[in-house]
């Protein structure tokens, strides 16, 4: 009896019901649930069926949005309780992301930043119309593992390697990897310039970004 609240709360990010998600997160804590029993049993199977769901075809955009949102939510929840545990979930690592300078662009790039924080990332959102300067600074406070690089024209896509080269100056590039994505960007034009990844969707960007730092 004592996982079916568990249960009932993986379905609910299954299902997408967005604001069910974090009201059932609270239920499990009230309910005496340790917080990782929650991400681990009920968030990040659930997550992890929505996005394969995505990728064959049966759930589409809306479905990994409301999904993701939902689990962001709920994490608001979680990290209070882990704190006080002294506990930390799982993080898969450390990603700087944003859309590129002179590129105003968001809504793809937003979507990639809920998921990998919903599958277990912490992720620094720069916004759009970031300037080259902006990432650098971000890598060094965070020491990220990666950098995402969004650009949605053609005009804005050599600001992506503008980034890769500005790494290579700071003598950071051996150890972040960059993965880029937008509209006009290709897998040629990411071995072009030197990046480590490029994904043409937001949940690939998941899985590559995953298969990177592990490697």
């Amino acid at each position: 009896m004592r996982n079916n609240i568990l249960l009932d709360l993986k379905q609910v990010v299954v299902n997408s019901e967005g604001e069910e998600i974090p009201a059932l997160t609270e239920k499990t804590i009230h309910a005496g649930y340790e917080p990782l029993e929650i991400i681990n049993m009920a968030l990040m199977p659930g997550i992890k069926i929505v996005g394969d769901r995505y990728e064959s075809g049966e759930y589409f955009l809306p479905h990994l949005i409301i999904a993701a949102e939902g689990i962001k939510k709920a994490m608001a929840l979680l990290d209070p309780e882990l704190q006080k545990r002294g506990q930390k979930a799982e993080k898969l690592g450390t990603v700087v992301i944003g859309t590129v300078r002179g590129d105003i662009h968001e809504i793809g790039k937003s979507l990639v930043a809920s998921l990998l924080s919903a599958n277990g990332f912490e992720v620094h959102d720069l916004g759009v119309d970031v300037p080259v300067e902006k990432f650098i600074q971000k890598v060094k406070e965070t020491r990220a593992d990666a950098v995402g690089l969004s650009a949605l024209l053609t005009t804005t896509m050599l600001v992506q390697k503008d980034v890769i080269e500005a790494l290579e100056v700071e003598g950071f590039r051996a150890r972040v990897k960059v993965i880029i994505g937008g509209a006009p960007v290709t897998r040629e034009w990411a071995s072009k310039i030197g990046a480590d990844g490029y994904a043409d969707s937001a949940m690939s960007a998941v899985g590559v970004l995953k298969k990177l730092i592990k490697d």
